[in-house]
């Protein structure tokens, strides 16, 4: 594995663990979300953060496992 493969890995299940993190928090420390949304300010910052770590760190962690797969195919 080249070392610019392993930090697109790393820096992927960062950014994608963040974001998991924050929304299961919002269901299990912010008291959950209704129709309208979160219920505490709290929650509204951990949805806003999973909603732009989730699909930020989905791309780049796709992009590490598809050049993962280059690095090993050669």
């Amino acid at each position: 594995m080249q070392p610019d493969t392993r930090k697109l890995l790393r820096t992927g299940i960062g950014i994608f663990g963040t974001g998991v993190i924050c929304a299961g928090s919002i269901f299990l420390f912010f008291g959950g979300v209704s129709r309208m949304g979160p219920h505490t300010n709290g929650g509204w910052l951990a949805l806003v953060i999973a909603m732009g770590c989730l699909p930020t760190g989905t791309l780049s962690l796709l992009l590490a496992l598809m050049k993962l797969y280059a690095d090993r195919r050669r």
